[in-house]
């Protein structure tokens, strides 16, 4: 062993001069539930109150909708807070529309026009190209008769080595 180098890690280590303890290093562990704890209490200093009876939420992001079901919902009307907690699932806006059509008001009607407008719009475009991908790969090329393949890669390789 190089006791050089084990003098220079060892005087690391020590918090004082020579002759004096070393350092206990004591790892500080940071559990989730410390987060929680000091979440909970920022909440209700703000005065959030549980809302019961809440089966489903839904945060619309462009064509992305971020899905709660079953979440816990606290609410502060004075801190202008809304907390919704539970496991999110992440749809897209065609998955969820047929099941929340239903829930929407005459105000979010309007919405949901120009929504199916936008939609209706791209999707003519989507189709055309698929039809188009469809029909290059319904067409099969008609075979040069006395031709093979392994004619082909036999005349291919001997291009190749010469």
């Amino acid at each position: 062993m190089n006791t050089e180098k084990l003098m220079r890690m060892a005087g690391a280590v020590r918090t004082g001069g020579k002759g004096t303890m070393r350092r206990k290093k004591k790892a500080v562990h940071k559990t989730t539930t410390t987060d929680d704890k000091r979440l909970q209490s920022t909440l209700k200093r703000i005065g959030v109150n549980a809302i019961p009876a809440i089966e489903e939420v839904n945060i619309f992001m462009d064509d992305v909708v971020i899905q709660f079901v079953n979440p816990k919902v606290q609410a502060s009307i004075a801190a202008n807070t809304w907390v919704v907690s539970g496991s999110p699932q992440m749809k897209k806006l065609q998955d969820i529309l047929p099941n929340i059509i239903n829930q929407l008001g005459p105000d979010n009607l309007d919405n949901l026009r120009k929504l199916a407008e936008q939609f209706q719009k791209q999707a003519p475009a989507a189709g055309a190209g698929a039809n188009m991908a469809q029909e290059d790969d319904d067409v099969i090329p008609e075979l040069v008769s006395g031709e093979t393949f392994e004619a082909a890669a036999e005349e291919g390789q001997k291009a190749a080595a010469s």
